[in-house]
């Protein structure tokens, strides 16, 4: 698979196969995905992978936290901007219901549709969990550089033919992952990420979130 295809069929994947992932080819691509550019060679990512026994334990205790605290324990950072202002408020909300609608959950069902959105929290069926921190002592453009990490170790699965999906809603449960991880106190939890083998049955995988048009984003200066 070229750069190109990766890019292009790279989904958030929303339904998994009971299918493990070999533990080596994992380990291999999170190595290679260590090439990506951080500023300075600071590489201020940190990893930590879940599987097996222990992702099955912590979707028992995420099973059980997110009746008892629905609403989280309060992220350590703004994952989206209090004040979202156009056009980005606009893009968030039509890739929602187009999830939705996928789904065939209509907007006035909230039960149904915060039945769905506890699934991030079981990984969606995935084998396999990452979760990425950053040091408290970093700054935006550290964060920046997570991106770039995440972004090539994704790239880097689908052409192994897997997939995944970023969440960053893991964040609104920082103190949880925190303690079952046992990461040090000056990390910070950014984002969780689901890995492993899509699902070509589940409906929310036929969805194809919409991309801005060039004329939108890029500007030529000549």
């Amino acid at each position: 698979m070229n750069v190109s295809d990766a890019v292009s069929s790279r989904r958030s994947v929303r339904g998994f196969l009971d299918k493990p992932v070999e533990p080596a080819l994992l380990e291999s691509l999170l190595r290679k995905a260590s090439a990506a550019p951080s500023g300075g060679n600071i590489q201020p990512w940190h990893i930590h992978v879940v599987a097996g026994a222990k992702i099955d334990a912590l979707k028992r205790i995420m099973a059980a936290k997110v009746v008892e605290q629905p609403a989280g324990e309060g992220s350590e950072y703004d994952i989206y901007p209090r004040e979202l202002i156009e056009p980005y408020r606009s893009r968030t909300f039509q890739v929602g219901e187009a999830l939705y609608e996928r789904l065939g959950i209509p907007r006035e069902d909230k039960k149904a549709r915060a039945r769905w959105f506890q699934r991030n929290f079981q990984f969606f069926g995935a084998p396999i969990g990452l979760f990425c921190y950053v040091h408290r002592n970093n700054g935006p453009p550290q964060w920046s550089d997570l991106g770039m990490y995440l972004q090539t170790l994704m790239l880097l699965l689908r052409e192994e033919g897997l997939d995944s999906c970023p969440q960053e809603c893991w964040a609104i449960y920082p103190r949880t992952i925190s303690e079952f991880l046992g990461t040090p106190p000056e990390h910070m939890l950014f984002t969780g990420m689901a890995i492993g083998w899509k699902d070509p049955d589940e409906p929310a995988n036929s969805m194809v979130a919409a991309r801005a048009p060039l004329e939108q984003f890029a500007h030529f200066h000549t």
